[in-house]
């Protein structure tokens, strides 16, 4: 996943561009596509088994009562998961799935995000030069988008005097508000699938397998747009993030509602995430060189992504918090905010670093880093923060993931179900950008990695 996941998103990676092989006339070739996550039957298995995960997460800790205490107690998941199903499907079950009032607010949170990509002022930048020659451009305006979000619907509803509080209500329907982003997911995701075979469509390399499972989840279409409106990078940041960030709010008022103050772990969560979420949307044009834009095809695994995975399974740890007390002492969340900052001054000082470098190697600012020249012209760092390791920026990024989990101490194992899954995600993506830079710079590619032979780690891994 990504965005990424997310995304998420989100570790900001560069992504090489396809290679592009000759035929014996000199002629450019397009790139042949490769089955990737397992290919076809991969695909259906993660299309399926990604939105259990995220109800399994939820009906492992519904109640401070059956919530998941202990790593043993862990093997009722699956139970708890059929359990919380079943009873959420049957006809008169006390668990509630779906209501068409949180679908319906659902697709207007995107609806509105769409419309504000397309109406608040900001920059206009260009993408990077796509296989046809083409450049695309993109509006730039979601750090406005973010402000004006949280002061409709976070700022202003903070001084309503009225329990409950509005911001609660998404507390109380959470459960409905998971099924509704799935069915916006999977209703973006057919409707991308279907407009790519339009006459002209450029397509992702990855997504033409001609397998329909597998370009389905994949991502077909490479910039599906209707006029102006860019689906895949209005999506990447806009309605997940921020709505994360809300969701992490309405935790806190629920907390507030019921104990009458908000807790210190869940101020500490809430000042976490919002920060990343916060740092995504100011330096959102660094978006445009990931793999996410300039490689991957928008269908099911990017959409689902964004707009489902990384809300309702970023925002588990205000969630678990609003009725489970970890009893952290105030000496062991200043180490958490400690370990908090040193991750995202890990994580911001290395991107900033590498976008620095990348607009203009000549400027003073990177004036002392040195890198290697490679026969493709392309310039690879291998000292400051990108001469430890090849990877930092996402040692930065779990470091940050961990604090968050921390924030939840020993209440449930469940709260550290980011940690470890953003490490298996971090761990996939380097092994898949080192095989794409591998095709890409050849010989040049192991020259570099002796100069930096660390991909998280310095001089450990």
């Amino acid at each position: 996943m990504a965005s990424r996941a997310k995304k998420t998103k989100k570790a900001e990676e560069v992504a090489p561009p396809p290679v592009v092989s000759e035929d014996a006339k000199g002629l450019k070739k397009e790139p042949k596509p490769e089955y990737e996550f397992g290919g076809p039957i991969g695909a259906v298995g993660i299309t399926i088994s990604l939105p259990l995960v995220i109800y399994m997460l939820y009906f492992g800790c519904a109640s401070p009562k059956q919530c998941i205490s202990s790593l043993p107690d862990a093997t009722r998941l699956p139970s708890l998961l059929f359990d919380g199903l079943s009873r959420g499907l049957s006809e008169g079950g006390d668990v509630k799935l779906w209501s068409w009032h949180a679908t319906g607010v659902v697709f207007a949170w995107a609806a509105l995000h769409f419309i504000l990509y397309m109406v608040l002022p900001g920059t206009v930048a260009q993408g990077v030069v796509l296989r046809d020659g083409s450049r695309l451009n993109y509006f730039m305006n979601g750090h406005l988008a973010f402000w004006l979000c949280l002061t409709v619907f976070a700022f202003i509803p903070a001084f309503v005097n009225q329990k409950p509080h509005p911001l609660a209500s998404l507390y109380d329907h959470y459960l409905e508000y998971i099924t509704g982003s799935m069915a916006l997911s999977l209703v973006i995701s057919v409707y991308c699938y279907a407009a790519s075979f339009k006459r002209g469509e450029l397509l992702a390399v990855g997504g033409k397998t001609g397998n329909v499972l597998y370009d389905f989840f994949i991502g077909r279409p490479l910039n599906p747009r209707i006029g102006n409106l860019d689906l895949k990078v209005a999506c990447e940041l806009r309605p997940g993030l921020i709505g994360w960030t809300l969701l992490n709010l309405g935790m806190a008022a629920k907390q507030m509602d019921n104990q009458g103050y908000v807790s210190a772990p869940m101020a500490c969560v809430n000042a976490f995430q919002a920060l990343y979420v916060w740092d995504a949307l100011y330096q959102e044009q660094a978006i445009l060189t990931t793999m996410d834009v300039t490689t991957d095809g928008f269908g099911f695994m990017l959409a689902f992504g964004d707009l489902s995975w990384v809300p309702f399974t970023y925002s588990l740890q205000a969630r678990i918090l609003v009725e489970n007390d970890p009893g952290l002492s105030s000496l062991g969340l200043a180490g958490i905010a400690a370990l908090n900052m040193l991750g995202y001054t890990v994580f911001r000082g290395a991107n900033s670093e590498k976008d620095a470098f990348r607009r203009d190697p000549d400027s003073q600012d990177v004036a002392h880093l040195q890198f290697l020249n490679t026969k493709r012209g392309t310039k690879l760092l291998i000292s400051g923060w990108w001469g430890l390791a090849r990877k930092i920026n996402y040692t930065g990024d779990w470091m940050m993931g961990l604090a968050w989990c921390l924030t939840c101490g020993g209440a449930t194992p469940l709260a550290y179900f980011y940690a470890i899954y953003f490490a298996v995600l971090l761990v996939h993506r380097s092994f898949r950008d080192d095989h794409m830079c591998a095709v890409k710079y050849g010989d040049d590619w192991g020259k570099y990695k002796a100069k930096v032979p660390a991909v998280f780690i310095p001089g450990v891994f």
